[in-house]
């Protein structure tokens, strides 16, 4: 992926807006900038990592807000600036493989993280550290689908016509689903257009955000829809009626992760902030309070979060993580579809 001179600009121009950020010129030694998510994502660093973690050391937490896609056009705006705005910065496991490939990360050394160690193997990449983690599974109102549902193919009974419902901005996990529901893979996600017009014969319902979508399942105007487990465990929590079940198709692992920026102003504090992401107790919070699992082996969950977030053995078998190579060579055509043909 080559950058461009809009993107450029862009990126330029949200450097140049972000409130409250130093300019690389007057960066202080022992002060961080995280680029993350607002809302309960970015509240929960400051309430578990930038103040107890991370002020004890000295250590000065500034969060860049914003959604993802600025927090990678910046990132991609300012790879050749000897200096970056950014130290650290949030992004799913896929963004963060499309950051990577762009030459926008430090390689990690991880001899300066005392937390490696306790890293489940199989989440370690040598570009970020993983933070937390979940899988799709397809979440159902139990007082209207009785018949507990086995996998993304249910979705398809015209019994649920009109009451599958599917938030926009995770088209490409949807397309994932109706991929799988076809007989498709992780690396073939072809099957998804027939299935997906089927979907839209039988008046499935679009709505442009996680909270809308959470809306409509509380109204009972849908039964079902492919979500987040962690998601569904907050929805529950907030008296939605929900259960899941992880599909029989396939098992599909989103995990977010932080890693630091190759033109990082502050190294020593980028690296303390990552170990600190780490800590059992840091990561339990974010369990306890958004359902996302732990990444590392030694985080003990109450028995209650973990029987209500965690995978059977042989569930946690069958997770995998997306096939990043594929979805950066489809991704346009996985949108455009989406866009024009099944939404259109």
């Amino acid at each position: 992926m080559s950058i461009t001179r809009r993107a450029t600009l862009a990126g330029a121009a949200i450097a140049a807006a972000s409130a409250g950020l130093p300019r690389p010129g007057l960066a202080q030694a022992r002060q961080v900038v995280v680029g993350t998510w607002g809302g309960d994502y970015g509240e929960l660093l400051r309430q578990n990592i930038d103040v107890p973690l991370l002020a004890p050391q000295g250590i000065e937490v500034l969060q860049d807000v914003a959604n993802a896609d600025p927090r990678k056009t910046k990132m991609l705006a300012e790879r050749q600036a000897r200096r970056g705005t950014m130290d650290v910065s949030c992004l799913s496991d896929t963004d963060m493989n499309m950051m990577s490939q762009q030459n926008t990360l430090e390689t990690l050394d991880t001899g300066r993280l005392s937390r490696w160690s306790s890293v489940m193997p199989a989440l370690r990449k040598p570009y970020a550290v993983p933070h937390i983690y979940s899988a799709l599974v397809l979440l159902y109102n139990p007082n209207k689908v009785t018949t507990p549902p086995t996998g993304f193919s249910d979705m398809w009974d015209p019994k649920y016509r009109g009451r599958v419902g599917f938030s926009d901005i995770l088209y490409s996990t949807n397309t994932f689903a109706a991929a799988m529901a076809g007989g498709g893979s992780f690396s073939d996600y072809g099957p998804s257009q027939a299935k997906l017009m089927e979907l839209r014969s039988l008046d499935a319902k679009i709505y442009p955000s996680n909270e809308a979508l959470a809306t409509a399942l509380k109204e009972e105007e849908v039964w079902m829809t492919p979500m987040w487990l962690a998601r569904g465990y907050m929805w529950q929590k907030a008296g939605i009626p929900l259960r899941h079940v992880v599909p029989r198709e396939g098992v599909y692992a989103i995990l977010f992760e932080a890693a630091m920026t190759r033109n990082s102003r502050s190294k020593d504090a980028a690296y303390a902030y990552l170990d600190a992401m780490l800590r059992a107790e840091a990561q339990v919070a974010f369990a306890d309070r958004m359902g996302y699992l732990p990444t590392v082996t030694d985080a003990r969950l109450p028995p209650e979060v973990a029987a209500a977030i965690s995978l059977s053995e042989a569930d946690q078998a069958r997770l995998r993580s997306p096939d990043y190579d594929y979805l950066i060579r489809s991704h346009s055509q996985i949108l455009d579809f989406w866009n024009r043909q099944f939404k259109g």
